[in-house]
């Protein structure tokens, strides 16, 4: 298995953004926007969420909503609003929005197959 990092623009609904580098997690199910960017482009909580990590864990994390700009394409996504230590993903839901699936021989984004 290799890590793919993909850099990203992250937009709260005020027009502020941040640049943000993400590993693409293709077992996340949301992005996860650091706890050191969300705040400072507007990201407010709209729910929480318990979620299990790989160890079995959960936790539970504030959920908010954002507008992603990454090179394949951008769009508005829901994303986990990252408490601190939580490290930048950009997941599986945000993928799909933007209709790009992870290629794990190349480790690169395409876009999928879009099925109607």
């Amino acid at each position: 298995m290799g890590l793919t990092f993909v850099n990203g623009v992250v937009r709260g609904p005020e027009g502020r953004e941040a640049e943000v580098r993400f590993l693409v997690d293709s077992g996340a199910t949301y992005t996860l926007v650091p706890h050191d960017v969300w705040p400072t482009i507007g990201l407010s909580p709209r729910r929480t969420a318990v979620f299990t990590l790989a160890d079995g864990t959960t936790v539970e994390r504030r959920v908010g909503e954002c507008y992603i700009i990454l090179p394949q394409g951008e769009g508005h996504t829901p994303v986990v609003l990252g408490e601190p230590g939580d490290e930048p993903l950009l997941g599986t839901v945000t993928l799909e929005i933007l209709g790009l699936v992870l290629n794990p021989f190349t480790r690169t984004l395409q876009p999928m197959r879009m099925m109607l």
